[in-house]
């Protein structure tokens, strides 16, 4: 039995070469667009506009998802950015938008960035409230938590959040840039980030 005898009509159709020139080219296709869309996935990226370093990235800087205990650090895509790829594709187009405020140079000074900092901060705490934190999940799991490992107050709080069915931003929305007015009661506003009030740690038995 020849191999043609074994081709697809199709194949047959459009020949052999071509078939084997299109799986090529789709090839390098994909790993060249993968290859950017993974470029614009780094923290580099992100901050290479001055409306962010100048901004939210100095305040970022503040705080511990930037500087631990542990050296685990959040990135800027970390938390904005889905891992999952149908989410991950809707956030960058998204995110197209931002590019064309760059063009107008709608927040390109500090007191245009504040100007607009409760809308922007509102824009992403409601995509954030609609997809269940899901950035925030990919490093913070309700079923991995300890709460003997926490303070008094987050090891009280998260059973009840979570029995209620909040989700992270529902009260940790200052954690990584300084609030706009809000009412919020576990963060306050401050120069250059915010500090959160994690309470005590329980007292072991016995001490």
């Amino acid at each position: 039995m020849s191999l043609e005898n074994c081709m697809p009509a199709w194949v047959k159709r459009i020949g052999l070469g071509t078939v084997v020139v299109l799986f090529v080219a789709g090839i390098v296709f994909w790993g060249g667009f993968n290859t950017a869309l993974e470029l614009t996935n780094r923290e580099e990226f992100c901050i290479s506009c001055h409306e962010m370093k100048e901004n939210v990235f100095k305040e970022y800087q503040n705080t511990v998802h930037y500087t631990n205990r542990t050296g685990v650090r959040a990135t800027c895509p970390d938390c904005h950015v889905p891992k999952e790829w149908v989410p991950k594709m809707i956030r960058k187009i998204q995110a197209s938008n931002e590019v064309w405020h760059k063009l107008l140079g709608s927040v390109d000074t500090p007191e245009k960035f504040n100007a607009k900092r409760a809308q922007l901060a509102q824009n992403e705490w409601k995509r954030m409230k609609a997809n269940d934190s899901q950035e925030c999940r990919n490093c913070h799991r309700y079923d991995y938590m300890d709460y003997t490992e926490q303070g008094n107050r987050a090891a009280r709080m998260h059973p009840q959040a979570f029995t209620e069915g909040k989700t992270c931003i529902d009260c940790h929305k200052g954690v990584a840039h300084q609030l706009p007015p809000i009412d919020q009661h576990i963060g306050k506003q401050n120069e250059g980030g915010v500090e959160i009030s994690h309470g005590e740690k329980p007292k072991e038995e016995g001490k």
